[in-house]
């Protein structure tokens, strides 16, 4: 008599063992490896991100008045003033009710506004006393040679110095970098005020977000003050951290500032 053909419960119990065995250890290779991939790309979208607010930071600061840049006490916050323009002026502003002063005119014949600062060095530009290194704001036509200056109101200033260039810079309103938390910062439309990034607005659009998932009070600003003889050098660095993993990747930059004085 012939034998049936088939399996006994020991060969299915062991099938099954070696079946769960091998799909665990798939399943775990699988789940490793998906998670690896996130992690790198987690980590690709820091180093990215990184990058874009180290470029923002260094090309907004690289249009700094140079002896205008500055940091607060711990560093967390940079300021500075943008230069919307740079010429030569021919003659210092004169008289009892000095208002304006002949200069070179832009070139492209463009105008420009803001307030005009000549030379700066050994000055606090943040002073708005006259004499001083910072005039009231002024306007500067476009036009033939030579173009007038004028302080805008009728307002006068002297300059409590002379640039060995003939140089000036009109420059803007100052603008401030602050870490809090977690987010980057950037205030503008908030004035003149001598301590160093004081006064901040606490609202759009005084305060805009410049970056986020900083790892807190990571952010760091150090300023090397510009010479005569070579332009000033700010270094920042800051940690860009995940709020899931707690991974984290440190960016360090340094920008030259270059300067006519």
């Amino acid at each position: 008599m012939r034998r049936a053909a088939g399996f006994t419960l020991v060969e299915l119990v062991i099938v099954i063992v070696l079946l769960a065995i091998v799909a665990t250890i798939s399943v775990q290779f699988i789940a490793l490896s998906t998670q690896g991939a996130i992690d790198v790309s987690s980590r690709q979208q820091r180093a990215l991100a990184g990058v874009v607010i180290s470029e923002q930071v260094t090309r907004s600061l690289r249009a700094a008045l140079p002896t205008s840049i500055r940091t607060n006490a711990d560093g967390s916050c940079i300021e500075w003033m943008p230069t919307r323009a740079a010429s030569n002026y021919l003659d210092l502003p004169r008289g009892s009710s000095p208002s304006s002063f002949e200069a070179v005119p832009l070139p492209g014949g463009q105008a420009a506004s803001g307030r005009v600062v000549v030379y700066g060095y050994g000055s606090d530009v943040y002073d708005l006393s006259s004499p001083g290194p910072v005039s009231p704001p002024a306007s500067m036509p476009a036009g033939a040679p030579p173009v007038t200056v004028t302080f805008d109101g009728g307002a006068i200033h002297r300059f409590s110095a002379k640039s060995p260039e003939k140089r000036f810079y009109v420059v803007g309103e100052p603008v401030a970098l602050c870490q809090s938390d977690r987010w980057l910062y950037r205030y503008s439309n908030y004035g003149i005020n001598p301590p160093a990034a004081s006064g901040l607005p606490s609202n759009y659009p005084g305060r805009e977000v410049l970056a986020a998932s900083l790892k807190e009070n990571s952010l760091v600003f150090e300023v090397t003050p510009p010479t005569l003889q070579r332009g000033a050098v700010v270094s920042f660095s800051f940690v860009l951290e995940d709020a899931e993993t707690g991974e984290s990747t440190a960016i360090s930059q340094e920008v030259q500032i270059r300067n006519v004085p």
